[in-house]
């Protein structure tokens, strides 16, 4: 039995602590936001935060995260539904199909909580992690560059 803290909250799971914390999140704890892509942890999609951090949940084990603190996109969702990556997101209409925009949302909210005007480099570092099977990268540049100036503030 394993205790994680997700989204603010204390929940006990009964899993092996290597089963990946993506499978924990979907399968154990109905929280189907964050989705599976490659399952190595290089195309973004899983993103999560981990102590505030952005995190491949695909290749953490559930185990590694006891005694910290995991937000999922459900989580920034309720905790912040005015959260400026949602304003920028929804003011560039930013999703198509819309399946790796929790994980490009969580990445993106990692980068301005580090970076809150986040250079050319950091965007593009950041974009380059994060797969977007449809191709929306111009809209992402754009809503990010409109972050970074400063438009959406909290």
């Amino acid at each position: 039995m394993l205790t994680l803290h997700i989204n603010d909250q204390d929940v006990a799971v009964d899993v092996p602590p290597d089963k990946p914390l993506l499978f924990v999140l979907r399968e154990e704890l109905g929280l189907t936001g964050t989705k599976y892509c490659c399952g190595a942890g290089d195309c973004g999609v899983c993103t999560v935060h981990i102590d505030g951090e952005a995190a491949p949940s695909c290749r953490i084990p559930a185990g590694d995260t006891v005694g910290r603190s995991v937000v999922t996109i459900e989580g920034l969702a309720a905790a912040r539904p005015d959260h400026p990556v949602f304003r920028a997101w929804e003011a560039e209409a930013v999703p198509q199909c819309g399946y790796c925009q929790p994980g490009q949302v969580m990445a993106a909210a990692a980068l301005l909580a580090r970076h809150p005007q986040p250079s050319r480099e950091q965007i593009e570092e950041m974009m380059d992690h994060v797969l977007c099977r449809c191709g929306t990268y111009g809209r992402i540049g754009r809503a990010l560059a409109r972050l970074a100036d400063g438009e959406f503030q909290p």
